[in-house]
């Protein structure tokens, strides 16, 4: 007998999870199919969420209502703020998580949601209507589940391999079964796939280190929290430490005697790996004159022994692989717990999808995290919250949710995927992100949280909860224009005693915070009219006073962008018929069809010249 749900995920990974949890919260009846209901979110590879604008990534995630910030609070070890000796743009959060309590955290939260079904059962293959529209999945028992949506996040599943030397076993991540049958659907309709690399580190057991050589890498003292809803964390004094460690000339040594016996460099691998998290093998070839690499030691959980060796990724066989941990300081007796392995999967071009991340071929036919051709749990869980929001409101009828380049680091990843493609695993970096003192790690709630709330996935609660902070931010603000130093001796001592002249009388609280090193904690605590903020609110209002010259640049920046995402290009234009575009232009625009002026002009090999044209043809367009 056939099932019927307004919506079905294909995958309970990262992305899965978030797209289920977004659909059932926008009141649709979702189904959730995955290999292992106990492995939902599972984090085989790093021990971590959140990192250089991954971080912000999460942030983004908690203001419009996903679950990934909440959870990573919930079972976190280590917290820490990234690149605090950099600019606030790319300043992030990086949790060291409990991986063996995370999944089931996840599970526990998507059990209890309403409108959400989740089964253990493998969907095989897809069902497409006459119309060429989605229309649900085959499961492998037979059973059909019809629906008007379907979002595909099948992680590194498809086809999966594991890789290790000369040998090559049809596994998933994890050892987990691979994914069969939804790679050979979506060729059928056309599809066009490409297969991707990843791989992960060897474990080690804890009680074989000898830390004594290892150098200890602690959190960041304070209150950091993804979750906007976290009330309170582990404390720092009973934060799990990390350690740093370095290869040595004998590590590389051993690597280029044994490159032929890579599963990469052995011609094993076909797949395109992460150009910014590439194996150890192929660091030593690539950067060749380093004499050392750092390696990162770090906990994967307080209920057993495993640390995770951060950096050392590698398709070795096994005995080289011993060979080369117990050539690292520290290492010289340790013993594997687990085999590091390459896994080899296939993916999506991205090209092929919109900007709601929907299949241009397919109507109704989404996809998420690594199948759209990403690395990261992050940017999976990013995608997966975004494909869950624009298959509601495909099912509605209603417009899709574009988030832009300057409101948030996923509208960055979005556009760079449907624009530009990728022929590697995509990952975020503040680098990518032009608009990066507009989307900062403190402020994801003023751009985000109440676009989650109009959508339903942010309560009146928590909603007013944000409108509190937002009163309490500009109450700080006002203060800061209205207190004077005067005769505030106190305020006067903490000036001088960062190397400063002693302050005027007449000059304004906001001047002396537009300092460097002067913080709002240290003049609250030595003027009694500033309102005290914990430390997020207060790093925020230190952000907006710095850096308000700079945050006033980049508006109007962003302003002038805007005329031509603003442009919209209609939607039957046959772009061979434009005189003037190159040919290339027009291949290009007719395949890709983007929305705007703006969108256009990012994708690759569309020239200036051809978006001047662009823009001269859409105003006539308009005006007519």
């Amino acid at each position: 007998m056939d099932l019927r749900f307004d919506a079905v995920v294909v995958g309970g990974g990262h992305a899965g999870s978030e797209a289920a949890h977004a659909l059932a919260a926008q009141g649709f009846d979702t189904l959730l199919v995955c290999l292992n209901l106990d492995r939902i979110a599972n984090l085989p590879c790093n021990p971590s969420i959140g990192g250089s604008a991954k971080g912000i990534v999460v942030r983004e995630i908690d203001a419009l209502g996903g679950i990934q910030g909440r959870i990573a609070d919930a079972c976190c070890i280590q917290m820490k703020v990234l690149n605090t000796s950099r600019g606030p743009g790319v300043q992030s959060l990086r949790a060291q998580v409990d991986k063996s309590l995370y999944p089931g955290a996840v599970r526990e939260v998507l059990e209890a949601t309403p409108h959400l079904t989740m089964m253990q059962v493998q969907a095989v293959d897809l069902i497409q209507d006459e119309a060429g529209r989605i229309g649900g999945v085959v499961l492998e028992d037979g059973r059909r589940v019809l629906a008007r949506a379907v979002v595909l996040s099948t992680g590194t599943h498809m086809e999966a391999v594991n890789l290790q030397g000369h040998t090559s076993v049809s596994a998933g991540p994890d050892g987990e079964p691979p994914s069969h049958g939804i790679s050979a659907a979506l060729e059928r309709m056309g599809v066009a796939l490409f297969r991707l690399k990843t791989g992960t580190p060897p474990r080690i057991r804890r009680s074989s280190i000898d830390f004594d050589k290892l150098s200890v890498q602690r959190g960041t003292p304070g209150f950091w929290a993804f979750s906007y809803d976290t009330t309170s964390m582990r404390p720092f004094e009973q934060q799990v430490d990390c350690y740093l460690t370095y290869t040595t000339p004998k590590t590389h040594e051993i690597i280029r005697e044994h490159l032929t016996d890579s599963a990469m460099y052995g011609g094993l691998v076909k797949g395109v790996g992460p150009r910014y998290c590439p194996s150890i093998e192929d660091k030593i070839v690539r950067f060749a004159s380093h004499p050392r690499h750092m390696l990162f030691v770090e906990p994967e959980t307080e209920r057993g022994e495993s640390m995770y060796l951060q950096g050392f990724s590698t398709s070795m066989p096994k005995d080289v692989q011993e060979a080369m941990v117990h050539s690292l300081p520290g290492f010289e007796h340790a013993e594997f717990l687990k085999y590091a392995y390459a896994i080899e999967y296939d993916a999506i071009k991205p090209l092929q999808l919109t900007s709601a991340l929907m299949l241009r071929s397919v109507p109704g036919l989404f996809c998420a995290g690594q199948i759209c051709g990403t690395s990261g749990y992050e940017e999976a869980a990013a995608l997966g919250l975004m494909a869950g929001i624009n298959a509601g409101r495909y099912l509605r009828g209603e417009d899709s949710i574009i988030l832009t380049r300057d409101q948030a680091y996923i509208g960055v990843m979005i556009d760079d995927l449907v624009t530009k493609g990728s022929d590697e695993p995509y990952r975020l970096l503040s680098s990518r992100a032009e608009y990066r003192l507009m989307t900062r790690s403190d402020n994801a709630d003023d751009r985000l949280m109440e676009l989650g709330y109009q959508l339903g996935l942010n309560s009146k609660e928590r909603y007013d909860a944000y409108l509190e902070r937002k009163r309490r931010v500009a109450e700080a603000e006002a203060a800061l224009n209205r207190t004077h130093v005067g005769l505030n001796a106190k305020v006067a001592s903490y000036i001088e005693s960062l190397g400063y002249p002693r302050p005027e009388g007449g000059l304004s609280m906001r001047e002396l915070l537009k300092r460097k090193g002067v913080t709002y904690l240290g003049l609250s605590e030595a003027c009694s009219d500033l309102p005290h903020l914990g430390d997020q609110l207060a790093s925020k209002v230190e952000i907006e006073v710095k850096y308000e010259g700079y945050i006033a640049i980049q508006q109007r920046e962003v302003a002038r962008a805007r005329a031509y995402d603003d442009l919209p290009l209609p939607d039957d234009i046959d772009y061979k018929k434009i005189e003037g575009l190159s040919l290339e232009c027009r291949e290009k625009l007719n395949r890709y069809r983007p929305r705007t002026v703006g969108e256009a002009s990012r994708i690759v090999n569309v020239h200036p010249a051809d978006i001047d044209l662009l823009i001269f043809y859409a105003r006539k367009i308009w005006r007519s």
